[in-house]
């Protein structure tokens, strides 16, 4: 901005400074050449001797080249020497004498072809009682006004040159101390983004609008640390709490499986024990989580080890709905907390075998510094209209069967990107699920 600035007003200030220079030079020529016709009178014009003795004592004088021509533009003068006198200069090519010879001073700029560079020719009349009795002409090389000009513009480029310097100096002063309060906020901000909730901006010293805003950042902080100790208070204390009436829960369904002589009846208790197994296992892991937040949770799971741990806890549900668990892949060691990834895996394959049991393939392996996990099966798949909203919470498609909750998928995705992850569904209606999970691969 302060060279747009600079250029803005150098470059008028310099074409405005070469006018002003040569109008001066042509005023002044206009000046000098009324002086020297005025020094002329018409006996002069048949004597030689005094005109040549008036052309050589002006022309140091005016700084360039004087001549004298008649009323027809014969030569009559010359302060350059007597090479030309007699010849015709009122031509086309001076038509400043030409003006002059009407009655008009003239003065132009312009380029000599002889001279090879740019002169002013300034041509006055020599009158006596209102009558054109000749001219005089005085040419200069206008190259000392480029000169002048040059000078000049050099300095204005100098003072320009140190002005932007000493703006370019005082602005990375002034940035440095708008931007070090602002560099603190944002390391502030990246460290509570990344899970530190007990960081703090401190004092921030500068702008009134930066220590606001520092301020605020400090009560947000607070505020979500509060939250989120509340948060692991209540899912630890709620999943202690939940461990007695479950214990409770499962001693009865134990003791009701051993009285009962019906096989209807045994099976229905049963399947509600494995049931309680599998909230028990939901409680347990709610208290590891919780513990685990508390003392710092670990952000690096290898991946091949939760496939084995999924596909074994899933393995006897699998089989008593009909469904065949496999794993395959690399594994590989991804960024993030091994319980949240275990949650993910329940999460998919407790879908699959509700609604498509039959072969289901848990898979991994590591895609363009990514670690990917996927639950493939082989069922009726997820109609075309119901993939972009499948993963929203509660969602549940038109044709979906009882007893879900439509939070599974939802639950899943969010847990992958709270590790910077993402999670896709694709579906071919008629030729099953795949649901892909993408972690950063650990360091």
């Amino acid at each position: 901005m302060l060279l747009v600035l600079l250029l803005a007003l150098g470059i008028p200030l310099t074409i405005n400074l070469q006018r002003r220079a040569a109008a001066e030079l042509e005023t002044q020529a206009l000046i000098q050449a009324q002086g020297i016709a005025a020094l002329i009178e018409e006996r002069d014009l048949d004597d030689p001797q005094r005109l040549d003795q008036i052309a050589d004592e002006t022309a140091p004088q005016v700084s360039g080249r004087v001549l004298v021509v008649d009323a027809d533009g014969v030569l009559l003068a010359d302060s350059s020497g007597p090479a030309s006198l007699g010849a015709l200069y009122s031509t086309p090519g001076r038509p400043e004498i030409r003006s002059a010879l009407d009655g008009a001073p003239t003065s132009d700029i312009r380029d000599s072809a002889d001279l090879g560079h740019d002169i002013m020719a300034t041509a006055v009349p020599i009158q006596e009682a209102g009558v054109v009795l000749g001219a005089v002409r005085i040419t200069k090389n206008v190259q000392q006004v480029n000169d002048h000009v040059r000078n000049i513009t050099l300095g204005l480029t100098a003072v320009g040159v140190a002005g932007l310097g000493a703006g370019l100096l005082l602005a990375f002063g002034l940035a440095g101390s708008l931007s070090r309060p602002l560099s603190r906020l944002a390391e502030s901000a990246k460290r509570l983004g990344s899970g530190d909730l007990t960081t703090r901006a401190g004092s921030i010293r500068g702008a009134r609008e930066i220590e606001d805003l520092g301020r605020s950042f400090d009560e947000m902080a607070g505020r979500l640390e509060r939250s989120a100790q509340a948060q692991r208070e209540f899912v630890a204390n709620a999943s202690h709490q939940l461990r007695t009436p479950l214990t409770a829960m499962k001693l009865r369904l134990e003791g009701a499986i051993a009285e009962s002589h019906e096989p209807a009846v045994r099976e229905r208790l049963e399947a509600a024990d494995r049931e309680v197994d599998r909230l028990s296992e939901i409680v347990d892991r709610l208290l590891v989580m919780a513990r685990q937040i508390e003392e710092g949770a670990s952000s690096r799971v290898d991946v091949g080890e939760a496939v084995t741990r999924a596909r074994d806890r899933w393995d006897e549900r699998a089989r008593s709905l009909d469904s065949t668990l496999l794993s395959s892949g690399e594994g590989g060691t991804a960024r993030a907390d091994p319980t949240d990834l275990d949650q993910i895996l329940d999460n998919l394959l407790d879908n699959a075998i509700a609604y498509a049991p039959g072969e289901i393939t848990i898979g991994s392996a590591l895609a363009d510094g990514a670690v990917v996990v996927a639950v493939q099966d082989h069922g009726p798949g997820i109609p075309t209209a119901d993939l972009v909203q499948v993963t929203e919470r509660f969602y549940r498609g038109a044709g979906s069967p009882s007893g879900g909750s439509g939070l599974g998928l939802a639950i899943a995705r969010q847990l992958a990107e709270k590790w910077g992850g993402s999670l896709e569904v694709s579906s071919t209606e008629g030729d099953g699920t795949r649901v892909e999970v993408r972690l950063q691969q650990a360091p």
